[in-house]
């Protein structure tokens, strides 16, 4: 079996605009959420290259190809994984691939941290599992550089 890592960081900002938010609180998202992700890639991919084989999954969001209100430095970080992963996408060899994905909108505490009781409207992390699980399982080195959501 291939490797499969699937490469999560994530932290959010307290609802505030982007003049608002602290500058060690920003520095905390960005450096959970984009230097989680790229430390990651910096120590899995020299392992896989031997093999030439293995499909990394980076954790992003769909504020990350898209722009939120009161959540700029998380937007910002998830933007940072769209591209992150679609640059190593075109270092590595062929056999290999690195998917940008996001989970779509789940209920969880993050969610709650923004939306409040609403969250509770969307799916639990357990529904999601079943159907991220299916269609990770079948991503292959074809998928390489894609931006896909579950």
């Amino acid at each position: 079996m291939e490797a499969l890592p699937v490469n999560n960081a994530g932290t959010i900002n307290k609802n505030n605009k982007i003049w608002d938010v602290p500058a060690e609180e920003f520095d905390t998202v960005i450096d959970t959420n984009v230097k989680g992700i790229a430390n990651v890639l910096r120590h899995f991919i020299p392992l896989m290259l031997p093999n030439k084989r293995g499909i990394i999954v980076n954790m992003s969001s769909g504020w990350g190809r898209s722009g939120a209100a009161l959540v700029a430095p998380y937007c910002a970080s998830k933007w940072a994984i769209e591209g992150l992963s679609r640059s190593v996408a075109k270092e590595l060899p062929d056999g290999m691939a690195v998917i940008a994905l996001s989970p779509g909108v789940i209920n969880t505490e993050m969610l709650e941290s923004c939306f409040g009781a609403s969250a509770s409207l969307y799916q639990t992390p357990e529904a999601w599992a079943l159907k991220a699980a299916t269609m990770i399982l079948n991503l292959t080195a074809a998928d390489n550089g894609a931006s896909l959501t579950v």
